[in-house]
């Protein structure tokens, strides 16, 4: 059995906001999955289901961000399970928007929901980073995670949790590599066809344009014995 747990605040408020990445992931594992529906339970919203032959609990702490720890906790006791068992789903200042890295054990960087986590269970569990950027400079930081994503973010956020969705079941069999490729198959799909650098994207560079046999060089100033440049006698048989 493995908890996925996505990290954010309870709320309409909040529901929209970049620190609620990890619930966007996990409601959307339940939805296109087949999960039960939510209720609430070890302070928090939790529902069950399948994916593939494991058995995952889905949680949404409703403690805010900041007492996450208590609520993954409990679930964790509850179920006798350890942190082994254990995946979170949160934002990532560090990581440019649409980027995905998986982290298993480490600090917590600052990051209050994995500060209060750590507190409750120790650092070694599995996280799914999910970068949305830095506003660059830290004490923007807490109204930058606090607003909702913009418009512009939309499509790479649709992307990345589609693709999260798909590779869930390679995520709970313990596959990082096959879950990170399902991301970057939605997010970055490789480019259909050819196109104009195709000889560049197969390895090959291009090479000089071949000349048919018997046609002498144009580029090609060498006198010929009779007399007549290359690019004269070309020109004469034209004449």
């Amino acid at each position: 059995m493995k908890l996925f747990a996505g990290l954010g605040n309870p709320g309409a408020k909040y529901a929209q906001n970049r620190h609620n990445i990890g619930f966007m992931a996990v409601d959307r594992i339940a939805a296109d999955h087949g999960f039960s529906p939510w209720r609430s339970k070890f302070q928090g919203l939790v529902c069950e289901g399948r994916l593939g032959a494991e058995k995952v609990i889905l949680l949404k702490p409703e403690t805010f961000m900041n007492l996450s720890g208590q609520s993954v906790g409990e679930a964790l006791r509850f179920h006798k399970l350890t942190p082994a068992d254990l995946v979170v789903f949160h934002d990532e200042i560090d990581l440019a928007p649409a980027k995905l890295r998986l982290k298993h054990g480490g600090g917590h960087a600052g990051h209050n929901g994995l500060r209060s986590i750590h507190q409750h269970i120790g650092p070694e569990y599995e996280r799914v980073r999910m970068g949305v950027g830095h506003p660059g400079h830290k004490d923007a930081v807490p109204g930058y995670v606090l607003r909702d994503f913009a418009k512009a973010d939309q499509d790479w956020l649709d992307d990345m949790l589609r693709g999260i969705s798909d590779g869930a079941v390679s995520l709970a069999e313990g596959d990082g590599p096959r879950f990170l490729n399902a991301v970057a198959l939605r997010v970055a799909p490789p480019r259909s066809g050819g196109g104009k650098d195709s000889s560049k994207a197969s390895g090959r560079e291009k090479g000089p344009v071949a000349m048919s046999q018997g046609e002498p060089a144009p580029s090609s100033a060498q006198d010929a014995p009779d007399g007549r440049t290359a690019l004269q006698r070309l020109a004469d048989r034209f004449r």
